[in-house]
């Protein structure tokens, strides 16, 4: 079934039964119970407020006639032979056009570059746009490596010899030894987990233009320059050995991407192994992913702050600062901040006084720590409409809401042409964010 974000649907069906448990679940809870359910950002339940208290969905009434509502997820869940599809409120019923764009924009943006054609929306897409991404990310600590056992049959003897494997190997005796050793290698089941993705990515349909970037080039030469024991024969083993999730003080960008890897190798649903009552899927947050997205429209013009890399503190005194502050966007210039809402801010009228402090008064602080006399909103819209600029009472500085037109796909307009389209709206909002800096 498919229903927009932040909607509620009316439905009726044995689906009530394998949705019930994906509603009662918390998002902390689903994460933690449920290893085939990835969600992004990973981080969230360090940044994101009480976000990962809150349900995917939620269901009232009963079996014979329910409601369902859903929150600021997009993606896929499933539970049993029941697979929920949330789309974005600005797709259509048939076609996930632009969230797939907003994926690919931040995570492969290749993709966008080949213009290749688009039909069904798949879970796999998705774990294809995460791979590179993420992949770089681990990398960017190093290759990860621990203590593995390899076996050799030679002369250098220089480990534990074994007894039964001499004697199958080596009679009638040659001169070679069973042994095996413990060494400290790059070569494990890791560098192989991610090998076996890289090489089954590459016989995909687009997997080549999703490596196709520099870093990624140079990162999956890396992969198999350090797993020389490689064997495609050898993957149901390295998936037995990759059951326990990596936990390393160091590398902890390899946690996620072990994830996706597994993900991607084991495909067919997300489910696999015996045990089918288990939630699987992939959900985005909605306002996480617009903000990443707009951040990568934005490129050059502004900078981008997260919780990694803001280090701006809010007060001061007698030089012990205190308050973090994490601003989604300052110009370069320095003349103007930024928070994306992915909200329909064309109905603030209806906000009230509580919503409306939370979507304006945190820009506004923003605006007094660095001194700026503008602020704007960056906010999604399906209609074509101009900014709106509000004075700031009894001072001489502004607030603007700028919407991003989101052209509505239809039955009639194929990705390449969608994508083409929302470059040209892309560039329109550019030009009216360049007219209030001036």
């Amino acid at each position: 079934m498919r229903i927009p974000d932040n909607s509620e649907s009316r439905l009726s069906g044995d689906s009530y039964d394998d949705l019930k448990p994906i509603a009662d679940l918390s998002l902390n809870e689903a994460i933690q119970k449920n290893p085939n359910l990835l969600v992004f950002p990973p981080e969230m339940d360090r940044l994101w407020d009480d976000m990962g208290s809150n349900h995917i969905c939620s269901l009232s009434g009963d079996k014979d006639s329910f409601s369902i509502k859903t929150n600021n997820l997009m993606g896929f869940v499933g539970y049993g032979s029941t697979e929920l599809s949330i789309y974005s409120r600005f797709d259509s019923d048939s076609k996930d056009y632009f969230l797939h764009y907003m994926l690919q924009k931040v995570f492969c943006p290749n993709l966008i570059e080949w213009r290749h054609s688009y039909n069904n929306t798949t879970i796999f897409d998705f774990l294809l746009y995460l791979f590179p991404y993420y992949l770089n990310k681990a990398l960017s600590q190093g290759l990860y490596k621990e203590y593995c056992r390899f076996k050799y049959n030679n002369s250098r003897v220089k480990g534990a010899i074994e007894v039964s494997r001499h004697i199958n190997r080596n009679f009638p005796f040659a001169g070679n030894i069973a042994y095996s050793t413990r060494e400290y290698s790059f070569d494990n089941r890791i560098t192989q987990l991610i090998r076996h993705t890289i090489e089954y990515i590459k016989t995909t349909r687009f997997g080549n233009t999703v490596l196709r970037d520099m870093t990624t080039q140079s990162n999956v030469r890396l992969i198999i320059d350090n797993t020389p024991t490689y064997s495609k024969q050898q993957l149901r083993r390295v998936l037995s050995d990759n059951a326990k999730e990596v936990r390393h003080p160091f590398y902890t960008e390899y946690t996620i991407l072990q994830r996706i890897c597994l993900q991607i190798l084991r495909h067919d649903g997300f489910k696999y192994g015996e045990d089918d009552k288990q939630v699987y899927g992939i959900l985005f947050r909605g306002d996480w992913l617009w903000e990443e997205y707009i951040a990568v429209v934005l490129k050059g013009s502004f900078a981008h702050y997260t919780a990694a890399n803001s280090h701006f503190k809010l007060l001061n005194n007698n030089g012990v600062k205190k308050q973090k502050i994490i601003p989604d966007y300052i110009s370069i210039d320095k003349r103007l901040v930024a928070d994306a809402k992915y909200i329909p801010l064309e109905k603030n009228s209806s906000y009230n006084e509580e919503r409306a402090t939370y979507i304006y008064y945190k820009t506004i602080m923003y605006m007094l720590r660095f001194s700026s006399k503008h602020g704007l909103l960056f906010y999604p819209n399906s209609e074509i409409m101009e900014p709106k600029t509000y004075d700031i009472i009894n001072t001489d500085c502004k607030l603007s809401e700028v919407p991003l037109h989101i052209v509505k796909p239809n039955d009639d307009i194929d990705f390449i042409t969608y994508c083409d389209k929302l470059k040209a709206q892309e560039e329109l909002f550019i030009q009216q964010i360049d007219k209030l800096n001036s």
